[in-house]
């Protein structure tokens, strides 16, 4: 299969692969997406096979308007209806039960389902397009850093999928929220993302974080709660600012013959770029971050780099969102 990549102007194309039931991956202000019908249980199934995912982790549909949400959503509440209208479209997700309108691999055979209406003009027309709500997974092989561009697509689904709507890099770099609000009188963020605690604590005063790790007998009802995500091909290791520094961090891989590679600040990576293989700045505070990670963990391969060392940020606001998925990639190594 020969993977086309779409402009924006394209969206006709777009729209009859998909409605024909192809996979056509989609920008979003968050990152790439892998988009099939969600009503459709073939075309879904093509999404787990491009992205090699197990088919127990459940996939998050996307919707161009809160009435197309709420025609697959079992019940509806002020609160949800208030969520909707204040942080859609937007980088939040939020986990609902469905009433049954969803093909069963969407939802992992769960009750509930992960909904969103993601803010980027093109990918609602597309939506509005189809007709019906599309799924849209992270459009990178599992486990593999998140696309922020089309490029990082197609260097995954190369021949795997039908086409790209190429639209830039994506604004953000990071995943959505992922709110559960199953039972409202427990709401939990399954996934940190740029809509953070003190974003959702005016709506929703006892919303709390889900710290755990899923075991391999429980269901996770969001993306990223389960299984390997975000790594590169080098193994990452997270310098914090109280362990043993940058220097002696250098000095140590530089004694086992590692070639070094830097992920950080720009501040760092002025005062050490001499003494390292390949650098990759992600700018100058944790938004350009966020927003650079995963190019970042992309950058280094097939660079000469046999270890990257990667800065940490202080876990309030977007910096949660951004150690959430820097600890998954480096697998909680720390210096």
């Amino acid at each position: 299969m020969e993977t086309k990549i779409l402009s924006p102007n394209e969206l006709e194309e777009a729209a009859d692969l998909l409605r024909n039931g192809e996979v056509v991956a989609f920008p979003t202000e968050t990152v790439y997406g892998l988009g099939a019908d969600a009503t459709d249980e073939e075309a879904v199934n093509k999404v787990f096979e491009a992205k090699g995912r197990p088919a127990d982790n459940p996939l998050i549909a996307h919707v161009s308007s809160v009435s197309q949400a709420l025609h697959y959503v079992k019940n509806t509440t002020p609160l949800i209806l208030g969520l909707m209208e204040e942080f859609w479209p937007g980088p939040l997700t939020l986990v609902l039960e469905h009433n049954g309108l969803f093909a069963s691999n969407v939802t992992a055979d769960l009750k509930s389902v992960g909904l969103r209406m993601p803010n980027n003009s093109i990918t609602l027309k597309l939506i509005e397009k189809v007709s019906k709500p599309i799924v849209g997974p992270s459009a990178n092989t599992s486990g593999r850093p998140s696309p922020t561009s089309a490029h990082h697509v197609y260097h995954d689904m190369k021949n795997r999928i039908a086409a790209i709507v190429d639209n830039g890099e994506t604004g953000l770099g990071l995943e959505s929220t992922v709110l559960d609000l199953t039972d409202e009188k427990n709401p939990i963020i399954l996934r940190p993302g740029a809509i953070g605690m003190e974003d959702l604590q005016p709506f929703i005063p006892n919303v709390t974080f889900d710290e755990h790790l899923l075991n391999e007998d429980e269901a996770p009802k969001s993306p990223g709660m389960k299984y390997t995500h975000y790594s590169p091909t080098e193994p990452v290791y997270i310098i914090q600012k109280d362990g043993i520094g940058w220097e002696k961090a250098i000095q140590l891989f530089e004694k086992q013959g590692e070639k070094v590679g830097l992920l950080a600040s720009e501040e760092i990576i002025q005062q050490y770029e001499k003494r390292v293989t390949n650098t990759f700045s992600l700018g100058s505070d944790i938004h350009s971050a966020s927003r650079l990670l995963y190019a970042g963990l992309r950058y280094f391969e097939n660079l000469e780099s046999s270890v990257i060392l990667a800065e940490s940020y202080a876990e309030v606001g977007i910096g949660k969102a951004y150690m959430n998925r820097l600890k998954k990639a480096a697998g909680n190594k720390y210096l």
